[in-house]
Parts: C-alpha cells; sequence; structure tokens
C-alpha cells in the first residue's frame, strides 16, 4: 500500500525566510533516501535537503527563488509504506541541536582541503578564503577537497553559477590535459604578501555588512581575471548626434509602449565589429585560438545584489526590436532573482554600460574566457568643429579592453574604429 510522505525543511537553527537556489528533482522523478530534493543557502552556509524516503515526487511545492524556514513542505512523495523509514544516519542528523548542525555546514564550507595530486596541487594554491566564498554545495566541496582542487577557481555551469560535480571533474581533466605551462593555470601561484590584518573600530565606529550572494560569487572570478588577463584599454568617441534622433524617431512610433535604449544600436554595431575583426569573437584555449561563428553578446544589468551578465544569443540574427525586447526580459528576470542559468551562458564578448549614470570613461574587466569587453558611460553633448564653426554634438566615449595575448593595440584601435563609424552613421550596418 503507498501513501504520501511530506519532505519538509528540517531545522536550520535561528535562520528563518531561506531562499532556495536550486531544485534538485522533479515531479514524476523516482528517488531513494538521501537523494537531494533542494538545495537552500542561508548566509554561513549551503544546506542540501534530502529525502528520507524511496519513491515519486508527486508534486514539488517550491520553485527557485522561493524562501522556506523550519517545517515548509518542499515535496510531496508517493512511497510504500515498508519504505517510510528514515535511515539511522538520517534521524540521527534530525535529532542534533541547530547549533551543531550549523557548526558542521561551517566546517564543510571552509574546511582545508586533503592533500592534492601532484597535478591538481600544480594549480590550485589552497586558500580557505576563495573556498567560502564559492557558490557550492557541501557533497561537492568535499569532493573537490579529495580531488585537492581549490573550489574557488572552479567556474560554475549550473543554476545561478552554481558549482556542480561536473564542474570540478571537467576542472581536472583540463588541468590534467594543459599541464603547468596552459595560460588558464600559469600565474595562479603568485607569492603576493598576506593581506593586511588591521583593527578598524580603534579607530572609530565601525558596522558590518556581509557582501551580495553575487559579489561572493564573482568576486574570486574578478580577481583571477584581472591577474591572469594582461589587460589593455583603448579609448573612443563616437558622434551619435544622428542616432539619438533616428532613436527617438522609433521610440514615437512604438505601438507596444515599449521604449529602446541606445543599447541594441551598441550590439548590433559590436556585432558587425566583430564579424570584421573575428579575433575579438574568440577564446584563448591553450596554444590554440578558438574562433567563434556565433556571437552571443553578454550585456551587464545591475540588480539590488549586484552586476549580472544576462546573453543575448544570435544577436546577429535579431533586430533592434527584439534585442531590446529580450533584453528588458533579461534584465527584469535578473533583478528578480528568477534569471536562469542558461540565460548568463554561451557569452562571447560582453558589453558593460554606466548608462545615465555619468563618468567620462572607464576600463572594464575581461569575462573569461572571453578577450575583450566593450565599455561605455552616458553621452553627453560637446562642441564640434565643422571646418566653419563649433556645433553641438552628442558624443559617446567608449573604452574596450583586451588581452594582450590575443590581439594588440593596433586591432583594439581599427575595432573601436568600426563601431565609431558605424554609430556616426547607422545606415552603414546594411552593408
Amino acid at each position: 500500500m503507498s501513501k504520501i510522505t511530506e519532505i519538509r525543511v528540517p531545522d536550520i537553527g535561528d535562520f528563518e525566510d531561506v531562499p532556495v537556489i536550486e531544485i534538485s528533482v522533479a515531479a514524476g522523478e523516482a528517488v531513494e533516501p538521501e537523494d537531494i530534493v533542494v538545495v537552500l543557502e542561508s548566509d554561513k552556509a549551503t544546506l542540501e535537503v534530502p529525502t528520507t524516503v524511496a519513491g515519486e515526487i508527486v508534486e514539488l511545492k517550491v520553485s527557485p527563488g522561493d524562501v522556506v524556514s523550519k517545517d515548509s513542505v518542499i515535496a510531496l512523495i508517493k512511497s510504500d509504506d515498508a519504505q517510510d523509514t528514515p535511515s539511522a544516519e538520517t534521524q540521527e542528523e534530525r535529532e542534533k541541536p541547530p547549533a551543531e548542525i550549523e557548526t558542521e555546514l561551517a566546517q564543510k564550507t571552509i574546511a582545508p582541503p586533503a592533500t592534492p595530486s601532484p597535478q591538481a596541487a600544480a594549480l590550485s594554491p589552497q586558500t580557505s578564503g576563495s573556498q567560502a566564498l564559492a557558490h557550492a554545495s557541501p557533497s561537492v566541496r568535499k569532493f573537490a577537497r579529495e580531488l585537492g582542487v581549490e573550489i574557488g577557481l572552479v567556474p560554475g555551469t549550473g543554476q545561478k553559477g552554481r558549482i556542480t560535480k561536473d564542474d570540478v571533474t571537467g576542472f581536472v581533466k583540463r588541468a590534467m590535459e594543459a599541464g603547468p605551462a596552459d595560460s588558464r593555470s600559469a600565474g595562479l601561484g603568485l607569492e603576493l604578501p598576506a593581506w593586511p590584518t588591521v583593527d578598524y573600530a580603534k579607530y572609530g565606529p565601525i558596522s558590518r555588512t556581509p557582501l551580495s550572494r553575487i559579489a561572493r560569487i564573482s568576486g574570486p572570478s574578478l580577481a583571477r581575471n584581472s591577474v591572469i588577463i594582461p589587460h589593455v584599454t583603448n579609448f573612443e568617441k563616437a558622434d551619435i548626434t544622428e542616432l539619438e534622433d533616428f532613436r527617438k524617431l522609433i521610440n514615437s512610433e512604438a505601438k507596444d509602449g515599449r521604449k529602446m535604449s541606445i543599447l541594441p544600436f551598441i550590439v548590433k554595431a559590436v556585432v558587425a565589429a566583430l564579424k570584421e575583426h573575428p579575433k575579438f569573437n574568440s577564446s584563448l584555449d591553450g596554444d590554440e585560438l578558438v574562433l567563434k561563428q556565433y556571437y552571443n553578446i553578454g550585456v551587464a544589468a545591475d540588480t539590488p545584489d549586484g552586476l549580472v551578465v544576462p546573453v543575448v544569443k544570435s544577436a546577429d540574427t535579431k533586430g533592434l526590436h527584439e534585442i531590446a525586447a529580450e533584453m528588458a526580459d533579461l534584465a527584469a528576470d535578473a533583478r528578480s532573482g528568477k534569471i536562469k542559468p542558461a540565460d548568463m551562458q554561451g557569452g562571447t564578448f560582453t558589453i558593460s554600460s554606466l548608462g545615465g549614470i555619468g563618468g567620462t570613461n572607464f576600463t572594464p574587466i575581461i569575462n573569461a574566457p572571453e578577450v575583450a569587453i566593450f565599455g561605455m558611460v552616458r553621452s553627453s553633448l560637446e562642441p564640434v568643429w565643422d571646418g566653419e564653426a563649433f556645433k553641438p554634438r552628442l558624443i559617446q566615449p567608449m573604452s574596450l579592453s583586451w588581452d594582450h595575448r590575443v590581439v594588440d593595440g593596433v586591432a583594439a584601435g581599427r575595432f573601436l574604429v568600426t563601431v565609431k563609424t558605424i554609430l556616426a552613421d547607422f545606415r552603414r550596418i546594411c552593408l
């Protein structure tokens, strides 16, 4: 005889309204005891919630982004009465006091790695700081420690950038194939002085606030990219006076009420430049350059927790209105925390815009494994000499940070001139 069993959130200590960051099963799927149903993330640790019975998932009661607390129902499982008995290990875990559970979770998050294999140790300096910042479950952290891999160096492909076991396995495989001289791993063992330890309260009042989840996930990658990639940045200005008039005309004719910013025009101009200068649409892979014949453009979006980079796939096949609508939808999902991992993967080139915030220009950090990133700030009216008089023109500052291992300053200058020329007379996009 079968029965329906409720899978509930166990005692997670003093935490309430903990977000669900991953659903590991689907309705209709068969599960065994200890199979993970959902993954939660507090501000201190990641918690996998397993099923205690074998059976079939009848219904999921939560979705990614929902918040739960102790005893919240997360799933219904149809099981046989004979199987409806928690294992001894699970029962023991349920009887542990909250303080002991929290201590174990913290140890899983920051425990030092086991003795690594020589190959993995060659590219994985064992620093507990980046281990703690990585977005991975305790079981994946343990798996990485057993292989001697620093979890903070592994790019995550799971939901919201989460690191999976396959990511760790793939990281080790690439390291074994590439060897210590490969550009993806070389230089990670820099002999830097220790980070200064300061008693800030000694000098005046202070307060502390935890880093956002996005900052904790992206921080190690940004640090790696800025140190390993030899960044150089070129600057340029484009006259977008006529383009702005065209944009306003399009918006005045819009029937759906959606207003178009300058970003869709930038995306199309960048794609045209990438086609003319294909090295900027590539990735460095050991001693080879992977030239991509597809154009997936990442456009950084501001969210309450920090910047994320949704990707407009196959931007070369889409029109301005389609790109504008897709960017708006992706940005809305990002701000609400509902964006899917697949929407932030597969990028070949990134655009980072400060929009109307201000500034005169900036040097964005390349989003590895890409080899360049385009930056732009607010446009402004400037007096421009036309040969007879100074006239007010709308000028758009631009920047291009590029990987000096792949391209050089001459190529970067030509790339920006191509973008500049198209923005100055957008009819050229048809050529």
